[in-house]
């Protein structure tokens, strides 16, 4: 499937990987790449149509993600994250939304949803506070979503806890400088944000619990069956579109790489079939990952599309299925990687740099199998996995 936002990547296709070591330089995304991901309209493609943006299919979201993170990981990482906000912002307050895109559709919005705050209940709306790790594209991004705790008259937890997604300005939160020092991803920026006493008005929350369970976007009245598809099925799809990408472009540079290569034995590549079973391997297995992820999102699309509720056992078997997609690509781009040998991995071959970036987008919480894998088997079996961390990205 085709779209415009994805043709004109694939027109500046040979921009985006060229600002790919800068943006590694830099510790962010260089401005002129985000300002080719900005013309492309990609952070708008799950906008709603109101506010500038194309409600596309998550089809559509996640092979354009796909296609961006072949040419540079941390591009990828980035159209997958700040991507999906609007998704979201989709269902909040008209009021928090005009604020946002009423002067201007392209402003991004950044994240983390981990509830790293506590916010406290006051008059009007919340005294919020805390520090966050992981804010991908944050330099480029004037709003903010941040995950936080309902709190109580004195701060502290509420009990039973209660996670909010609340809305901030840019001025209302700071950016932590050199507080992305890592392995890979190094182009996202994926810095730490800490919040200081700031007010947050009522109507810029929406409580975790409506987003998860899919009455936050049949409350704001929207129809479009994108805003329908369960947020653990959106959510996940734009890092893991990313990951697959990622070993995606890999296996690209490592064709391109090992095509006229001559090993150290004087064996071409091309004449050793230890390698070329290797790569035909990886390559069905990284378009296997592809295909499961897509299907996973048309089916969910497809459930919301007929009306239908889609439930937790669902919604449990479809993380499975994304979360095996980014292992399965991963090992799958280890196999060639470790056959592409040494020159492989100095620093001006990409292969290094899409095999760094795989590793670390497949670190995100949102691929730790454990809890998904335990949920998904015990709703198999009959079982109604008990409230707390199985639940909990799902």
């Amino acid at each position: 499937m085709r779209n415009r936002v994805l043709d004109e990547i694939m027109e500046r296709a040979e921009e985006i990987r060229e600002l790919g070591p800068v943006s590694e330089r830099l510790g962010r995304l260089d401005d002129k790449a985000a300002g080719v991901l900005r013309d492309a309209g990609v952070i708008r493609l799950l906008q709603p149509a109101g506010h500038g943006g194309l409600e596309a299919h998550p089809r559509e979201f996640a092979e354009t993600v796909m296609a961006i993170a072949a040419l540079d990981g941390s591009a990828g990482w980035i159209a997958g994250i700040v991507g999906v906000h609007p998704w979201e912002m989709a269902m909040a307050d008209p009021r928090v939304q005009q604020e946002i895109w009423g002067e201007d559709p392209d402003t991004w919005i950044a994240s983390p949803y981990a509830p790293m705050g506590i916010a406290r209940p006051v008059d009007g709306g919340y005294v919020f506070n805390g520090r966050w790790q992981f804010s991908s594209g944050t330099d480029h991004c004037d709003w903010i979503f941040l995950g936080g705790m309902l709190g109580d008259a004195d701060g502290k937890m509420a009990q039973p806890p209660q996670a909010l997604h609340l809305i901030l300005p840019r001025s209302d939160y700071e950016i932590v400088e050199g507080s992305w020092e890592v392995a890979g991803l190094c182009g996202t920026g994926s810095k730490d944000i800490v919040v200081r006493d700031a007010f947050v008005p009522d109507y810029r929350v929406i409580p975790f619990a409506k987003v998860i369970d899919g009455s936050a976007p049949r409350e704001a009245g929207l129809t479009n069956p994108t805003y329908l598809t369960p947020f653990s099925t959106v959510f996940p799809l734009g890092i893991t579109a990313a990951v697959i990408g990622i070993t995606e472009g890999a296996l690209a540079c490592h064709l391109a790489y090992q095509r006229d290569r001559v090993q150290i034995t004087g064996t071409r590549i091309k004449d050793d079939p230890y390698v070329l079973y290797a790569i035909s391997e990886a390559a069905a297995e990284i378009s296997a990952s592809r295909t499961a992820l897509i299907d996973n999102a048309c089916r969910m699309y497809d459930k919301a599309a007929a009306g239908r509720e889609i439930t937790f056992a669902e919604r449990a078997a479809g993380r499975r299925v994304q979360v095996r997609a980014a292992w399965r690509a991963v090992q799958a781009m280890n196999e060639i990687v470790v056959r592409s040998g040494g020159n492989a991995m100095r620093r001006d071959n990409p292969i290094q740099r899409f095999w760094r970036d795989a590793h670390v987008g497949l670190a995100h919480a949102i691929h730790v199998p454990g809890s998904v894998y335990h949920a998904s088997a015990l709703t198999d079996l009959g079982v109604e996995p008990p409230p707390g961390p199985m639940r909990s990205m799902i």
